[in-house]
């Protein structure tokens, strides 16, 4: 691996000797420059991955190198050089495109901190450039398959907030993909070594919520035995995914909230204080300021949450990736069950493409097992699909998620019978999550 090249631009011999001496036995190769000018001479000459350059100079100045080197390579980070009572410009040239500045005397270790804290950004700066490049022209990122628009566009912005420490809010109907989303940002984050520790909100009951995030100590209630660690403190260095954060009670955002403000919090029945560094993702198919008007959700907490937020499309918005999903599904489930099929038959396929899925790519999923597995030749014609793709959507295009949601559950429920654990499986959500939405839209077995 190459070592960083650094340029120092400063009118003082002493103070470019010392900066010279120290960086070089840090291992990172190093050349000055007496004034703007010759600075500038240099980059003719050679290219820098870091320029230190001291404001104040005699003809060219050191604000005048910074736009010269903004200009003409932008990817170069310039750290400016001042004395105390220069702070104010410094500042206007952080503003300007620099790095950061650094006030005279110096300190060698702060120095090397602030020189391997630029290396680590550059380096995650070209990584991110790399995945951005590499994924233009390929279908797949991570776990998620797309080549149209909307998924280029979710790729894109996975790639910019990943490196980022910053909260993000993944919306989206149910099975578009949010967990794959928030397990794209993790592994593509510094935190890629950490635990991704996931909390599904919508299956964990309300009476249990605290014990799994907090965790409890030992003989807190009944059934506490033992000491156990919650889901904030495993997720300690790493990344926190809420999933459907929206089920969430009203009593634990509070508590959510404040753990989310200082990152601080106590066992159910402890009295020692834990403190966990972790980046949160959450995830929700609910509309939040709606939840949020009607008194279900807290504002707060929602404006803690969204401050990225990335919304994945649903399927019948991006349906130029029906066949390279249901291709990626076929092959998998063939690998799963040995069988001889070779494609899918363009009638099949045709019939994938009419149908609008409101149950997204987990639902063509589902139809793609199921056809694979009634599967008589080589090849998956029509009549192996489930019956619901050969009809349009069961729900009118101008109703409310929540109403394409119930009319969707409402017929699973019916074709299997009100065999809950089979329609759980088949929408791919726990059975306690399956009962929260029967009785949420208060559907009855006939």
């Amino acid at each position: 691996m190459s070592s960083t090249k650094i340029l120092i631009v400063d009118d003082e011999l002493i103070l470019r000797e010392s900066l010279a001496g120290w960086l070089q036995r840090d291992g990172h190769t190093v050349d000055t420059a007496s004034s703007g000018e010759a600075a500038l001479e240099k980059l003719k000459e050679a290219r820098f991955d870091i320029m230190l350059v001291d404001i104040k100079m005699e003809g060219i100045s050191g604000l005048d190198v910074l736009q010269h080197v903004k200009e003409n390579d932008p990817d170069v980070a310039i750290v400016m050089i001042t004395a105390y009572g220069s702070i104010p410009t410094a500042i206007e040239a952080m503003k300007n495109g620099a790095y950061d500045y650094m006030l005279k005397p110096f300190d060698p270790n702060e120095l090397g901190v602030l020189i391997d804290k630029i290396i680590k950004h550059q380096d995650q700066e070209r990584e991110m450039l790399f995945l951005r490049e590499e994924h233009k022209e390929r279908t797949r990122f991570e776990s998620m398959i797309g080549q149209s628009k909307p998924m280029q566009e979710v790729f894109d912005l996975i790639c910019d907030v990943a490196p980022m420490e910053s909260t993000v809010l993944i919306t989206g109907e149910t099975g578009t993909g949010k967990g794959l989303a928030a397990k794209a940002i993790h592994t593509n984050s510094p935190r890629c070594n950490g635990p991704f520790v996931m909390v599904n909100c919508g299956a964990i009951p309300e009476h249990l919520m605290e014990s799994e995030l907090f965790g409890h100590q030992k003989g807190a209630f009944t059934d506490a035995k033992e000491t156990k660690k919650g889901r904030l403190e495993l997720a300690h260095d790493g990344t926190l995914f809420l999933d459907e954060v929206g089920e969430i009670n009203m009593r634990m955002q509070i508590d959510l909230l404040r753990v989310l403000e200082d990152r601080v919090f106590y066992r159910v029945g402890g009295t020692q204080p834990i403190e966990a560094d972790f980046r949160v993702i959450a995830a929700t198919n609910r509309n939040l300021e709606k939840a949020i008007k009607d008194g279900s959700f807290r504002e707060d907490l929602f404006y803690r949450l969204n401050v990225i937020s990335i919304k994945m499309p649903s399927l019948n918005k991006r349906k130029e990736d029906i066949p390279l999903l249901a291709e990626h599904f076929l092959h998998r489930f063939i690998q799963e069950t040995n069988k001889d099929i070779d494609k899918i038959d363009r009638e099949a396929m045709d019939e994938l493409m009419l149908y609008d899925w409101p149950g997204n790519v987990r639902e063509l999923e589902n139809a793609i097992e199921r056809a694979v597995v009634v599967a008589k030749e080589r090849r998956i014609l029509p009549e192996y699909l489930p019956i619901f793709c050969h009809e349009p959507l069961h729900a009118p295009r101008n109703n409310s998620l929540q109403e394409v949601e119930k009319a969707h559950i409402r017929l699973i429920l019916t074709d299997n019978d009100w065999n809950i654990a089979r329609c759980a499986k088949i929408l791919d959500i726990d059975r306690s999550t399956l009962y929260s939405k029967i009785k949420r839209y208060n559907l009855q077995k006939n």
